[in-house]
């Protein structure tokens, strides 16, 4: 569900640059207000309010996106590829000379709410600044207080973009960022009945930022909804590190519809439930940094909130259960050449029912993923497989082997779209040619 993570961030924050061009004609002004004063750079704050943001820090998942493979925590440098080139996160540590050791409180919130660094220049939207626009002044303190005293400073100097001029110009993103980015404001609690039900929007749309990833956008890739009032709010995002970021409201077939708040809460703790898993880095990486960390009364929240949204817009895939399948191929039925692969390929584990084995190997009779609209995730987890974060409520990382060494693009088709077409699951067939290209990104990936 969450982060805008590096992938996702990147899509809907660099390519920014390439349509900001259109609105160069006229902007309104940036309005910011203090937070407050900058006294907070205490010499020894609270410790109480240091824990706070330690706390909403993970909430937050900073560390995905300020940490690097193999770098010191919160010190930047994780490249974040995009179409126009890469993007290198900052370092976020209390490092005077590269990091924020000389940000006041009112540096500090500008940043992180209002997406403006101290020089006055924009930052790309890969950091989520629309999402925590909604984060409220304590909140800012505690993280301000964490990141400026709970923070070990790292020395670690920024890398400069590899966006090559003139995309590089900053200047479109201040326009974008003035005509798309949210006030800074706070969310409105009072309009939800219930502390969870408060609490759980109040996470899912600030902190958690799971908007940023699993809501549609526009061509000039700003998010198309804020919340819960627009039935495109958390409906299903882009395409992610090669992974679809799924529809998170109550849809029966691509969403959350047939799940219940307590595979919700398990999705989050453990990335698994009796009968779905995450698939996918993304939202495994959210699971092991972030939200497997939270109190079970801040998971319970967002899950009565995720539970509480109506369906998003009409999806084309349906699902009822049906045994013709199981029955057929336990007959030793397999007239289709998809038919034959899945009992040459996923039988073993996913069984003829497609149920599998709750909390193992995920069922693929009803799973959103394999239902949705876009066949993207089934194609690649056939073709690359996935492995299960070890997380601290299920430790065994499980995995799935992949299969492009063995099967050609059509027989990936036909496999995907057997499995989008059996037991129940009515869904559009795959495609040789998506799966083409879907394999030249994992080839590429495999080779960097």
């Amino acid at each position: 569900m969450n982060h805008v993570k590096k992938g996702l961030l990147v899509v809907a924050g660099v390519a920014v640059v390439a349509v900001a061009g259109a609105f160069i004609y006229g902007s309104q002004a940036t309005v910011t207000r203090d937070i407050g004063p900058g006294t907070l750079n205490l010499t020894a704050p609270d410790a109480q309010l240091i824990e706070k943001g330690r706390y909403l820090a993970v909430a937050a998942d900073c560390v995905a996106c300020h940490t690097a493979p193999g770098g010191k925590q919160f010190a930047g440098g994780l490249s974040m590829a995009t179409p126009i080139g890469a993007i290198y996160s900052s370092n976020i540590t209390p490092d005077k000379a590269t990091g924020i050791g000389n940000y006041s409180l009112n540096d500090f919130d500008r940043a992180v709410r209002h997406g403006i660094a101290p020089s006055g220049v924009t930052l790309y939207p890969a950091m989520p600044y629309p999402s925590y626009a909604k984060v409220t002044d304590d909140d800012t303190r505690a993280l301000y207080a964490y990141f400026m005293h709970g923070v070990q400073p790292v020395s670690a100097a920024n890398k400069a973009h590899g966006i090559t001029w003139p995309l590089s110009i900053n200047w479109p993103l201040a326009i974008w960022r003035k005509t798309y980015a949210p006030p800074v404001e706070p969310l409105v609690l009072s309009k939800y009945q219930g502390e969870a039900l408060a609490r759980g929007a109040y996470l899912v749309q600030s902190l958690g930022h799971c908007g940023a990833c699993h809501t549609p956008r526009a061509a000039t890739q700003q998010e198309l909804a804020q919340d819960e009032s627009n039935p495109l709010f958390l409906s299903g995002g882009p395409v992610i590190d090669g992974w679809l970021a799924v529809n998170l409201r109550s849809n029966p077939a691509g969403g959350l519809g047939r799940w219940s708040e307590q595979d919700i809460i398990d999705t989050l703790a453990t990335a698994r439930n009796a009968h779905s898993a995450v698939a996918g880095s993304p939202m495994a990486e959210v699971v092991a940094n972030s939200t497997q960390q939270m109190t079970p009364e801040d998971l319970k929240a967002m899950a009565v909130y995720l539970k509480s949204l109506t369906p998003g817009p009409d999806e084309k895939a349906r699902f009822a259960a049906s045994d013709v399948t199981a029955k057929a191929l336990q007959a030793g039925r397999d007239e289709t050449r998809g038919a034959q692969l899945y009992l040459d390929n996923c039988n073993a584990c996913h069984r003829s029912d497609a149920v599998s084995n709750a909390k193992v190997f995920p069922a693929l009779a009803g799973n959103p993923s394999v239902l949705s609209d876009d066949p993207t995730s089934l194609i690649r987890l056939i073709l690359a497989g996935s492995k299960l974060p070890s997380t601290k409520g299920a430790p065994s990382d499980l995995g799935m082997p992949g299969f492009a060494w063995r099967l050609s693009d059509q027989e990936v088709a036909q496999l995907a779209t057997f499995v989008r077409q059996s037991w129940g699951n009515q869904a559009s067939a795959a495609d040789a040619g998506q799966v083409a290209k879907i394999r030249k990104q994992v080839d590429a990936e495999a080779r960097h």
